[in-house]
């Protein structure tokens, strides 16, 4: 359980960075 909520909150902050970087940008 911890591995899975510590990669989801990694994901989340990597999703979070690529939007902020490239804001609607396809």
């Amino acid at each position: 359980m911890m591995n899975a909520l510590f990669v989801l909150s990694i994901l989340v902050f990597i999703y979070m960075i690529y939007v902020l970087l490239k804001p609607e940008k396809f």
